[in-house]
């Protein structure tokens, strides 16, 4: 069996693959930004040429590029984010090698994901944000495509992984803006300046959904992520029945696990 963790931002998601890691001290956990054999989520994604570009532009940190590169068919991902430099630039420079909002055509990005769900064959595995929350956002956000066009792409998935064992956790938020709140406070510097959230708003602010819609602010973001949850729920009801189970973010007991 495979667990997939899923809900918004704010849910508890990490706190809920760290309760079934303890739970199942034989599953290995796969968090955002590590290498995973079907999430690509802060890893870059590039060509063996480009790859080698990579490592001759920044040399003085070859090999630590290098111990966090995994080559898959013709192309390498890089978990660029575990590599702690203070090279400039050198972050920034890698994140334009995401596969995520709208940075490949959606064609590729489709190829991509549905090649590495095919190709997945693990077992005892415990995913964070693997199935839905870059996905969902790299659609509605960056490519503004509407519910149905979603739901398709979610049963076109669901047939590719038709062979493998897995169950999904959903965490339903019940006061998004409260949930919002905690991981502010959360992911603030000593001084209590808040780290995460100006940088949520202006990827919320700057994306082609909002932009086409003269969209922006706190408001505008909490009623984007009701409408993405109210989505992924029905894209479990429709698509995956059967397949998840339902908690109340923040309010489940251990005995439901």
């Amino acid at each position: 069996m495979n667990y997939f963790i899923e809900g918004l931002q704010g849910s508890g998601k990490s706190t809920l693959v760290s309760k079934l890691s303890e739970k199942h001290p034989d599953f290995k956990a796969v968090r955002e930004g590590d290498y995973s054999p079907v999430e690509l989520a802060w890893c870059a994604y590039v060509s063996k040429d480009k790859y080698a570009e990579i490592l001759e532009k920044y040399s003085s940190i070859e090999d630590m590029i290098r111990e966090k590169s995994y080559e898959e068919d013709d192309h390498v991902i890089i978990c660029y984010t575990q590599i702690i430099t203070d090279v400039p630039g050198f972050h920034r420079d890698l994140e334009q090698y995401e596969i995520y909002n709208g940075r490949v055509d959606f064609d590729e990005f489709k190829t991509i994901l549905t090649r590495r769900y095919s190709r997945w064959n693990g077992q005892n595995g415990i995913f964070e944000c693997s199935l839905f929350q870059n996905t969902v956002e790299d659609m509605i956000l960056f490519r503004e495509a509407s519910d149905d066009e979603i739901l398709e792409f979610y049963k076109e998935i669901r047939k590719v992984l038709e062979d493998k064992e897995y169950h999904i956790y959903y965490l339903k938020a019940e006061d998004i803006p409260a949930n919002i709140g905690i991981i502010r406070k959360e992911r603030s510097d000593d001084q209590g300046k808040e780290l995460w959230f100006p940088l949520m708003m202006g990827y919320f602010n700057e994306c082609p959904y909002a932009v086409s819609k003269g969209l922006s602010g706190e408001q505008a973001l909490y009623d984007h992520f009701k409408h993405r949850q109210e989505l992924e729920l029905r894209i479990l009801e429709e698509v995956f029945a059967g397949k998840y189970t339902l908690l109340t973010s923040k309010e489940y007991g251990d005995d439901q696990l």
